[in-house]
Parts: structure tokens; C-alpha cells; sequence
């Protein structure tokens, strides 16, 4: 007799895979859903608990599937990734196991709101205000960065990067952008202009945010020699990958007050280790990866995670990456 189908979603946090899409068209097929709203990072734990498992679900890029992992997984056949693009998941090696990789849809709209979140909130203060009200501290102990006026300075101008291009503009911003294949034309079309170099946006910029992809041109352009160019009234936000931004260079420039303050979402390690020192470091506002959280977007996660199963199941996989 053949063994029910079993699918694992994983890193459900918040409970959102099955309360903001409907599994029932998959279970009416047979196949069990679980949910599970832990993380684990060791990979003897991760094979443990996945060795039963057909079709897996996994958000953005929480779970690397490196060639290790993959064979260790001797039932699955589908691995289901949000977003379009992952760059954690060896997908050589998923081709080699007789695994299909699918993804979803993914909207940029959730991290360019988070962005202007993080900016807003260390150009007003907002926590230490807000923290001081309720606890019956000072009244009034910032004085806040203004935005009109002021250059922001964007490292890429994609599609997320436009978006906060446009809003900087909305504020009465001067925007600049730089990234390596960036054109003037390109620049101007967003109302931006064109910096000379990375090194100009990050020395003439009052606000510098990330908005650029991972790869081995971009892993690590933010150093210490880079940090050093910012000025110190500047403030630093990165929505976009932790290995952009030399972390430990950052942490110390904070440390130093080199830089007036940083907004990040993106972490080298995730979920970020209790007692890690960017918890406590001064002028950091950070959030656990909030970039793409939101209602929407994970309705369209797990709600496309549905149709790549039943597809899957149906003998015509669709959204099949890379």
C-alpha cells in the first residue's frame, strides 16, 4: 500500500501559511499538510524532521538546501520557495535528486514601506521617544533629521529601489543613485540623478539605503573604508542583504558613533542569536526580517504555494525554478 503524501511548511512564525490560504484543495487530495512554527538551523535536526516529507514549503530564503541536505531527504520530490529568485537552494543538486523547485509570486511594494519605516524611525527618534513616554521619561530628549531637503542616496534602483526613489521625492528629497550597471538615463527617469561613483553617493549622501540584489559583485561593497566616506550626521538602512554590508564593520562604526545611526531588517545570522551584540548596539533600529511581512504578500506566498502543489500533483508543475 502506498504511503499518503506529506507536506512540511516551514518556519510558520506567525501561523499565516494556513490561516491566509486555503490547504483544503491539497488535503482533499490526500495529502497531509503540517505546519511548523519553529526554526531549525542545524542540519542533522532539519533531515530528522524532513526525512518524511514529500513536498516542502519554505519562505523566502530562512532554509538553505545545500546538495547536503537534499540528499538526506530520500521522499521529497517538491520543494516549494517564495519569491521567484533563491539563492539558497542548490538547485543542481535538487535536479540530481529528482526534485522539482517551484516558486511565487512576490511583491516589492512590503520591503520599500519597511524601508521608509526604518528611515522615518531613526530620523525622528520614534523609539527612544516613544519608549521614554511610556515609561515616564524625559519629555522631548531628540532632536530629529529632516527630510526635505536633504540628499538621499540610493545603492540600486530597481525595481524596489525606484519605489523609494519616488517617495524620497514625495518628501522634497534630493535622490541619488549608484550601482554598477546604472545609467543616466536610467537615474533620470526616476527622478533621480546619477552618482559619479560609490564612494560620491556615500559622502555626499544624509541617508544611504540598499536596495541592491547578492552576488559576488555586491557581497561585502559596504566596509569599513566605505562606512568611513559617510558622513556622521548620515544615517544607514539595509532592507535589502545582510553580506552587502560588512556587518561587523558597521557594528563598529555604531560603537564609534562614525555614523549618526542605522536601520536594518537583514541579519548574517536569522532568527539573529540571543545576546548578539546588534542587539544592543547604540543608534540601531532593526527589525527580524520584516521586509516582506505583510498580509498581502504572504496570501500570495502561500496561496501560490497551493497551485504549485496541485499542480505538482496534476503532472505540470508551473512557476518552475530557476
Amino acid at each position: 500500500m502506498t504511503a499518503p503524501l506529506r507536506c512540511a511548511v516551514l518556519d510558520d512564525f506567525q501561523g499565516a501559511a494556513t490561516t491566509l490560504a486555503d490547504w483544503s484543495p491539497v488535503t482533499a487530495r490526500g495529502v497531509e499538510v503540517v505546519s511548523y512554527p519553529d526554526h531549525l538551523a542545524d542540519e542533522d535536526a532539519l533531515a530528522a524532521r524532513l526525512a518524511g516529507y514529500d513536498i516542502l514549503v519554505t519562505l523566502r530564503e530562512r532554509v538553505p538546501f545545500p546538495a547536503s541536505l537534499l540528499q538526506r531527504l530520500p521522499r521529497l520530490k517538491l520543494l516549494v520557495a517564495s519569491g521567484m529568485r533563491n539563492s539558497v537552494i542548490d538547485y543542481a543538486a535538487a535536479g540530481r535528486a529528482g526534485v522539482t523547485v517551484c516558486g511565487t509570486a512576490s511583491s516589492s511594494t512590503p520591503p520599500v514601506e519597511l524601508t521608509w519605516a526604518l528611515l522615518l524611525g531613526l530620523a525622528r527618534g520614534i523609539v527612544t521617544e516613544n519608549t521614554a513616554l511610556r515609561e515616564g521619561g524625559p519629555w522631548q530628549q531628540t532632536v530629529g533629521a529632516d527630510l526635505h531637503g536633504r540628499r538621499l542616496g540610493l545603492l540600486g534602483l530597481g525595481k524596489t529601489g525606484s519605489r523609494v526613489a519616488r517617495i524620497g521625492l514625495a518628501f522634497g528629497m534630493e535622490v541619488t543613485a549608484w550601482s554598477q550597471n546604472l545609467t543616466k538615463e536610467r537615474a533620470e527617469a526616476e527622478g533621480a540623478t546619477l552618482a559619479p561613483s560609490k564612494e560620491a553617493l556615500l559622502a555626499g549622501s544624509d541617508f544611504v539605503s540598499v536596495h541592491l540584489a547578492l552576488g559576488e559583485r555586491t557581497r561585502g561593497l559596504i566596509g569599513a573604508a566605505e562606512l568611513a566616506l559617510m558622513r556622521p550626521t548620515a544615517y544607514l538602512v539595509n532592507t535589502s542583504r545582510s553580506a552587502i554590508v560588512d556587518q561587523e564593520a558597521l557594528l563598529e562604526a555604531l560603537r564609534d558613533g562614525r555614523i549618526a545611526g542605522a536601520g536594518l531588517d537583514v541579519f548574517d545570522t536569522e532568527p539573529l542569536p540571543a545576546g548578539h551584540p546588534l542587539r544592543t548596539a547604540p543608534n540601531l533600529l532593526a527589525t527580524p526580517h520584516l521586509g516582506y511581512v505583510t498580509r498581502a504578500n504572504y496570501a500570495t506566498y502561500y496561496g501560490e504555494a497551493v497551485e504549485d502543489v496541485l499542480a505538482f500533483l496534476d503532472g505540470a508543475p508551473v512557476r518552475v525554478l530557476p
